[in-house]
């Protein structure tokens, strides 16, 4: 995820970036407490996803929906 689109997210919700990341690295990681099976099949490096992994995985998806 690059930064345009922290900011973007950041300055429509009144926060910081760092604030942004933060959330963002949290609910991933809470989804992972109990995480469903697809979940468990995203492309990473380690057992919970990156922001960086999670997001692109998620573009990915939602390009072959539409």
């Amino acid at each position: 995820m690059n930064r345009r689109m922290y900011r973007e997210i950041a300055k429509n919700n009144k926060v910081s970036m760092r604030e942004v990341k933060e959330e963002m690295k949290a609910a991933i990681n809470s989804a992972y407490v109990n995480p469903t099976t697809e979940a468990l099949h995203i492309p990473c490096n380690n057992i919970v996803p990156t922001i960086e992994e999670f997001v692109n995985y998620a573009s990915k998806k939602i390009e072959k929906e539409d």
